[in-house]
């Protein structure tokens, strides 16, 4: 955590420094907090109040304000009348179903799009991140594994970007599969399995072969699912696993 808040603390200094714009400070709240919340920093249904994270965090009120607004309207959070905001508890076996059924629909097309239509700019930046993260992976700790979670929500966000369709794009975006995937349990073991898979989407995209591309998608989808799936098996359906959170 103090790597968190000493990373909060650079924000607001390089912001005053470098004349940043509120609007860029508030999106690196935004990430820090993301991060927070994906690698267990935040506790289900723990209280979160602005004052609290902008002394921790070493910026105003206003970045805080915004970036949390931004996470409500997303449902990261909720808004708790003059309490705050609260994290919302882990999702349900039910809600993690929904979504592996909606990915399946939809990335595997999204990738076989993406093989066709992509840039050589937007395999560059594929290739970039996955780089980002094959270097986060050789870390240690909750923050690191917070951002290889935001990385790897930012690969899947250009696949799907790169397919050019901007209602498949939006509609997996309001899942925020990343976020609520890895809130569920802290294990490393996730990002070296997750490194390979992405891989062999990237070199079905690279290579230009949609089969290729859709067929890696749908593997990566179902075994992520197979890695997440234990934590429900002994949970009631109707209750979050509380495993690594």
């Amino acid at each position: 955590m103090d790597d968190e808040a000493t990373n909060g603390r650079d924000l607001g200094t390089r912001s005053t420094e470098n004349g940043r714009p509120r609007g860029r400070l508030a999106d690196e709240v935004h990430d820090t907090l993301l991060r927070q919340l994906m690698s267990s920093r935040f506790v289900p249904d723990s209280r979160v109040t602005i004052d609290a994270l902008a002394r921790e965090l070493g910026v105003s009120q206003t970045p805080i304000r915004d970036a949390l607004n931004r996470m409500e309207a997303d449902g990261l959070v909720v808004r708790v009348p003059n309490a705050g905001y609260r994290i919302p508890p882990l999702i349900t076996r039910e809600r993690f179903d929904d979504m592996l059924e909606i990915r399946l629909l939809l990335e595997p097309a999204a990738a076989r799009r993406a093989a066709e239509r992509a840039t050589t700019a937007q395999v560059s930046e594929l290739r970039r991140l996955l780089e980002e993260m094959a270097q986060l992976e050789e870390g240690d700790g909750p923050a690191t594994y917070g951002a290889f979670g935001l990385r790897d929500a930012a690969f899947h966000d250009l696949v799907a970007r790169s397919a050019g369709n901007r209602l498949v794009r939006e509609a997996l975006g309001r899942l925020h599969t990343h976020v609520h995937l890895f809130r569920l349990v802290y294990d490393t073991q996730v990002t070296y399995l997750a490194m390979g898979e992405h891989d062999e989407i990237l070199a079905g995209i690279a290579a230009r072969d949609p089969d290729e591309a859709a067929y890696a998608m749908r593997r990566h989808i179902l075994l992520s699912g197979d890695r997440f799936r234990p934590l429900f098996d002994d949970a009631p359906l109707a209750d979050a696993p509380r495993v690594g959170a």
